[in-house]
């Protein structure tokens, strides 16, 4: 049973697939972004967002 251990020690494991945008951020103005984001899906085509970033930068 040891030599099975020491085997399986040498197989790589899998590497964890990041989970997109509902990974937790620790950056908090990315967060904040993400938020804004998920509440513009949520909405619908309402644009609200959309529209106050085209006023802000144009």
């Amino acid at each position: 049973m040891k030599f099975v251990n020491y085997f399986l020690r040498w197989i790589p494991k899998e590497i964890p697939k990041p989970v997109g945008r509902w990974r937790i951020e620790e950056c908090h103005k990315q967060m904040n972004q993400k938020i804004d984001l998920s509440n513009e899906d949520h909405c619908g085509p309402c644009g609200q967002y959309a529209l106050e970033k085209h006023l802000k930068n144009p």
